[in-house]
């Protein structure tokens, strides 16, 4: 063991006080309002949502890589946590979306709002190096596009 591994310096990809794997992100949930019209939006952003899923109160897609996104309406969020309330004000996650190309940002943007979606921020060349854009989902979410410029 390395002097630095200790309890309050764990060796790197384990968890304190154990030999076990650190935890891995698995999955974002997001809570929606509406169903449908959340997984409409995203599924112009180009998840594969299954056909009919609008009726159920949880939905879950798997993207490349494994990685899921859950989604599941406030009731039934309430439905195993009573005190649950819609969080308000600021943004307190936001999802990105990797475009092939700043063109692309553009297009995705323009499909986006285009379909009623609320831009938050219109396409532009960012001082990091990337053509970068935000819209906000059916439930207020700030959703980036950005491409490598």
């Amino acid at each position: 063991m390395d002097t630095n591994d200790s309890p309050a310096n764990p060796a790197p990809g384990t968890t304190a006080r154990t030999d076990r794997p650190a935890p891995c992100l698995d999955a974002i949930g997001l809570v929606t309002a509406d169903m449908a019209a959340s997984l409409a939006f995203y599924r112009l952003l180009g998840l594969d949502v299954p056909p009919g899923a609008e009726a159920d109160p949880h939905v879950e897609v798997t993207l490349p890589g494994g990685a899921r996104v859950l989604w599941d309406t406030e009731d039934t969020v309430r439905s195993y946590d009573p005190g649950w309330t819609r969080p308000a004000g600021g943004d307190r996650v936001a999802l990105a979306f990797r475009c092939a190309d700043p063109a692309q940002v553009d297009a995705v943007y323009e499909t986006l709002t285009a379909a009623g979606h609320q831009g938050r921020l219109k396409p532009w060349d960012a001082v990091w190096g990337q053509r970068y854009a935000v819209v906000l989902d059916p439930d207020g979410a700030a959703v980036s596009l950005y491409a490598d410029r």
